[in-house]
């Protein structure tokens, strides 16, 4: 097969869809590899680590998309690579089409088959594409969050661990899966205050046995997202429904009752966000005021650590990819029913139920269109 890895062009994504040591198994197997001129330079692979890989260099994305037949990403497709999507390619990468019908718009139009990160399963009901970069993401978030609590970024001039004599900065996280997991770990080990809400009570079990009580585990309900969230200094949204948007706990009434100054990190964001107030931020423009309240909202956080991120993705994508370039897309997917829940468009089709629902479409079951 030939592969195809073009350069990141979302704002201030550093990343790269496969490294040179991906691209060295898949050219050992037999496989053509392309990659754009300076694709993976932000991470600190350079061209000449991709050559001694065995991958041939390319000096456009045009020529990447018009001579593969997969396409490897990190990031969702931005407009102008979706128009260089052909009938029958294959494009690989994260997604998260239910909060963006436009880049299902052109999907859709493009005739593409189209893989999503996000959804793609393990036989234990986890999210391995997914589960990397959450990691990232909420270790990031308490580092971004520490960073704009303090004064001169408009936070409320809190320092996260206190110290002797004055009490630690309380921290609100909402979602106790991957991206809450890891950012209660940091935040924790910053000597934070840290209270964990979520509605699983199987999760809060393992939360205040993994942390060793350590942290506050809350069963989700308003009366919980109140109480706490009202007098949170930093609050952490990490609510994920797969392939859907997030839902909304945190209300915009409930936001303006939070003290001025609070910091929001809304790790959902790239789903939608949980929070009524959020909307998508970048790393050039990271934040902005709603109620009083600053927001963080970057859509690409692990973008900012690009070598760590890059190398934690390609741990988990290279056997999917190997499997996508040795079998083929169909016989890949009918033989692997969690990579085939990572198919989300397949030629002008919706072929995900909470992606169809979410984008008001017609789901259209894969099994019908890969027999």
């Amino acid at each position: 097969m030939r592969i195809g890895v073009p350069k990141e062009i979302k704002d201030h994504e550093f990343r790269v869809g496969m490294i040179p040591a991906s691209v060295r198994e898949l050219t050992n197997r037999g496989h053509s590899v392309f990659v754009e001129q300076d694709a993976g330079a932000g991470a600190g692979f350079l061209d000449e680590h991709y050559r001694a890989a065995g991958a041939s260099i390319s000096k456009t994305a045009e020529e990447v998309f018009s001579l593969t037949d997969m396409i490897v990403k990190v990031k969702e497709p931005q407009p102008e690579e979706c128009k260089r999507l052909r009938v029958g390619q294959l494009i690989f990468a994260y997604l998260h089409l239910a909060p963006d019908p436009k880049q299902a718009e052109l999907l859709l139009a493009s005739g593409a088959i189209a893989i999503a990160y996000e959804t793609v399963t393990d036989e234990r009901g986890g999210l391995p594409l997914l589960t990397p970069s959450s990691a990232v993401a909420g270790r990031l978030s308490i580092q971004a969050g520490a960073h704009w609590l303090e004064k001169m970024q408009g936070g409320r001039g809190v320092l996260l661990g206190g110290i002797a004599g004055v009490a630690p900065a309380k921290v609100v996280i909402l979602g106790g899966g991957v991206s809450g997991t890891q950012a209660a770990r940091v935040a924790l080990g910053m000597g934070a205050e840290v209270v964990v809400i979520d509605n699983a009570l199987k999760r809060l079990q393992e939360l205040d046995s993994l942390f060793a009580g350590r942290l506050a585990t809350v069963y989700s309900n308003r009366e919980a997202l109140e109480k706490h969230l009202i007098y949170a200094d930093l609050a952490i949204g990490a609510v994920l429904v797969p392939g859907a948007i997030a839902p909304k706990l945190g209300t915009r009434a409930l936001v303006a009752k939070m003290r001025r100054g609070t910091v929001i990190v809304d790790l959902a964001i790239d789903q939608g966000g949980c929070f009524e107030s959020s909307r998508p931020t970048s790393h050039a423009h990271p934040t902005y005021v709603e109620e009083g309240v600053i927001h963080y909202c970057v859509v690409n956080m692990p973008g900012g650590v690009p070598r760590t991120s890059a190398i934690a993705l390609n741990n988990a994508s290279l056997p999917f990819i190997v499997s996508l370039a040795e079998k083929g897309y169909q016989k890949a997917c009918l033989e692997d029913p969690h990579l085939l829940q990572g198919l989300n468009v397949f030629q002008g089709k919706i072929t995900h139920p909470a992606v169809a629902a979410a984008l008001n479409k017609t789901f259209t079951p894969p099994l019908s269109l890969l027999a």
